[in-house]
């Protein structure tokens, strides 16, 4: 590849890094204002601001662990290349429109984890996996919505026990106000797993393009596995703000209200089981998908009114996409990796 073309294959990918990255927060605005906004507690517009205000806060908050998950603990030092990346964004890109499009939501993480599975495997085979990283997040496909399933109800059944003798119309007013707390902490969790999730491809990116000696590439965008640059960080996060901004209609309408009916008492406890799940992943440095995480706390709340509130078809259809989601996006990017490597 010629050394003019390479630089500005670099510069062309970490935009298209961006751009999955401010999908990422079109296509999961739904996991931070689905119920806040189903509840009637926020208005849509409001919602989508509120949210990305916290999606950026959470810069500030936690560590960058799942930017080294996926940077490092993915696949084997040496075998990432530009190739590799493209692949995996496309494969990530590529399935987030088909779930977007239908309005099922769909993991933008296990998307992007697939795409970078999918590209190692076409070029150096299941040997350049890293096998502990897989396994953590395989493990976590089934921890994160079974923990928020299992907080989101024991929260439920808390509240309607503390809250027994007072009228439903008080309780109303109260988890009103409470949601918003509930809404900011799990936009909060969304924020900082999800923005790292890119940074960390981007880091695999730069160290790439710097182990290559790629001509003309300045100080500034040169990385190692120690180093990850600043700038790739924040502009993560202000990239996945500005997605849940213009926010994913179709989904919220699908989290909010098809899987079950949400009162704000409902709303408060699915987001609080969820941002507790998510602070948890995220300070254990574990990539999780946060769509997984507020659907089964969603369905955690429903199932404690009665096993009918849930709509158990729309659920499991929900269920069939996450298990569609690496294979699919793998299987996309090990064809994008190849028309890469052909082409350039």
């Amino acid at each position: 590849m010629d050394a003019q073309v390479a630089l500005w294959v670099v510069l062309m990918l970490v935009l298209l890094a961006l751009a999955f990255d401010f999908m990422n927060g079109f296509h999961d605005a739904a996991n931070s204002i689905a119920t806040v906004v189903s509840t009637g507690v926020l208005k849509p517009g409001q919602a989508v601001v509120f949210a990305a205000f916290f999606n950026f806060v959470a810069y500030f908050v936690f560590p960058l662990g799942v930017a080294a998950t996926i940077g490092k603990g993915i696949a084997m030092p040496g075998v990432v290349d530009m190739h590799v990346v493209f692949g995996a964004l496309v494969g990530a890109i590529t399935w987030n429109i088909i779930t977007w499009y239908y309005g099922i939501p769909s993991s933008s993480s296990h998307a992007l984890i697939g795409g970078i599975v999918g590209a190692v495997i076409a070029k150096a085979g299941t040997s350049a996996l890293v096998t502990s990283g897989i396994w953590k997040v395989m493990t976590f496909i089934l921890v994160s919505p079974t923990l928020g399933f299992l907080l989101g109800s024991l929260l439920m059944v808390a509240v309607a026990w503390i809250c027994r003798r007072a009228s439903p119309s008080r309780v109303d007013k109260y988890f009103r106000t409470l949601q918003l707390f509930s809404a900011g902490a799990y936009s909060l969790g969304h924020g900082g797993n999800d923005a790292q999730k890119t940074a960390g491809i981007i880091w695999l990116l730069l160290i790439a393009a710097t182990a290559a000696n790629v001509p003309g590439l300045p100080e500034w965008m040169k990385a190692s596995k120690d180093h990850l640059p600043g700038w790739v960080v924040i502009c993560c996060y202000v990239t996945i703000s500005l997605g849940t901004m213009f926010g994913g209609w179709r989904i919220v309408k699908t989290m909010g209200q098809r899987i079950t009916k949400l009162k704000p008492v409902g709303g408060f406890c699915a987001e609080t089981g969820g941002a507790m799940t998510l602070f948890l992943a995220t300070g254990l440095g574990i990539p999780v998908s946060t769509t997984h995480t507020i659907t089964g706390a969603i369905v955690g709340v429903g199932s404690t009114q009665r096993a009918s509130a849930v709509r158990w078809g729309v659920a499991g259809n929900i269920v069939w996409a996450w298990v569609f989601t690496i294979p699919a996006s793998a299987f996309v990017a090990a064809l994008a990796y190849w028309v890469s490597w052909q082409v350039f």
